[in-house]
């Protein structure tokens, strides 16, 4: 089996980031702690690329913004534009630059990032997402590249830097706050599992439901693909139930907005017949009619800590893993009110 950049850095007794810049003799670290990655090298025949070596001294003050590949996530959802006003803040601060990368697909973006750690335009990342199975997560991490994810990590959660809402807390202070109005059939409208902040919310849905006795009914629960504009049909069928749910926590303000269009298109309104509260508390959710109750998990905060994170561990190699939660508020609007007796 061939050497990895992570067996070196078990050797020498430092991370992967650390071995990756000693590769490409990055200033910030030690004489000291190169010559131990040198002989950790030499005694396992691990042979690294230097092509780049040059080029990433000079561009190491660069970091890569990752986007998820979803048209709906690039093009519409403000919580991404909050999120690297965060990010571009802190590095203007500090002098520091950031580059955007995206993709149409996974692929697409990946062989991006290639090349430009191959070039030496950057060593570190921020990614403003987090999901199972990601190929630009597991390329980051096997490389040894430091990376931060905005969102929880899925694998490896040790060794990753990662700034996070806690989204259960989150999604069970939602349905309480649905439950003191009086709501006992309380829906939930989430994206596909592999999206951990959509799958965290659902689970303090759950949480909330468990607390107090209320039977967890399956077809209260519906899942959205990340690039579908429209509700399914099975959305359209449970509001048409007589027993349909009073209530809704929806994951975030877009689908809250699309959630409202459904409800009128069904004859519903908003929140008389159907209360609505969603995430993020973006411009969305302040132009939706009526405007959306929201919870606020700080987006340019977590860019700002997300931009923190990385440049403290490019200026301190040696550092452990960060985890930062950024707290959450409710933003209360028109969009929810109490259930009839």
């Amino acid at each position: 089996m061939a050497v990895t950049i992570r067996d070196v850095a078990a050797l020498a007794g430092v991370s992967p980031s650390t071995v990756s810049r000693t590769c490409k003799n990055n200033p910030a670290i030690s004489e000291e702690t190169k010559e131990k990655v040198r002989i950790a090298m030499a005694t396992l025949g691990y042979e690294p690329n230097f092509q780049a070596s040059s080029l990433a001294t000079q561009n190491s003050r660069t970091i890569g913004v990752v986007l998820p590949v979803s048209e709906r996530f690039q093009n519409v959802d403000s919580f991404f534009l909050e999120t690297i006003r965060g990010i571009n803040k802190y590095c203007n601060g500090h002098q520091y630059t950031t580059t955007l990368i995206t993709g149409d697909t996974d692929e697409e973006a990946l062989q991006v990032i290639k090349s430009m750690v191959r070039s030496g335009q950057t060593e570190s990342f921020i990614l403003l997402y987090s999901k199972q199975k990601d190929p630009i997560t597991d390329y980051l991490y096997n490389e040894g590249l430091l990376f931060a994810l905005i969102g929880k990590a899925y694998q490896s959660a040790n060794q990753t830097i990662y700034v996070d809402t806690d989204n259960i807390q989150a999604g069970q202070d939602a349905t309480e706050y649905l439950y003191q109005l009086g709501h006992r059939r309380i829906g939930f409208i989430g994206y596909e599992r592999t999206l951990l902040f959509s799958s965290d919310r659902k689970y303090g849905w759950q949480l909330a439901h468990f607390s107090h006795d209320l039977p967890l009914d399956p077809s209260l629960f519906i899942e959205i693909k990340g690039t579908s504009k429209d509700m399914p049909d099975e959305l359209y069928r449970l509001l048409n139930l007589p027993d349909r749910p009073t209530a809704f926590v929806v994951t975030d303000d877009f689908l809250g907005v699309s959630l409202e269009r459904a409800c009128r298109q069904c004859g519903l309104t908003v929140p008389d017949d159907v209360s609505i509260l969603s995430f993020n508390n973006s411009l969305f959710a302040q132009m939706a009619t009526p405007p959306l109750t929201s919870i606020d998990v700080n987006a340019a905060g977590l860019g700002t800590e997300a931009a923190r994170q990385i440049i403290n561990h490019l200026e301190n190699p040696n550092l452990a893993a960060t985890k930062i939660i950024v707290p959450h508020i409710l933003v209360e609007q028109e969009s929810c009110g109490k259930a009839e007796s």
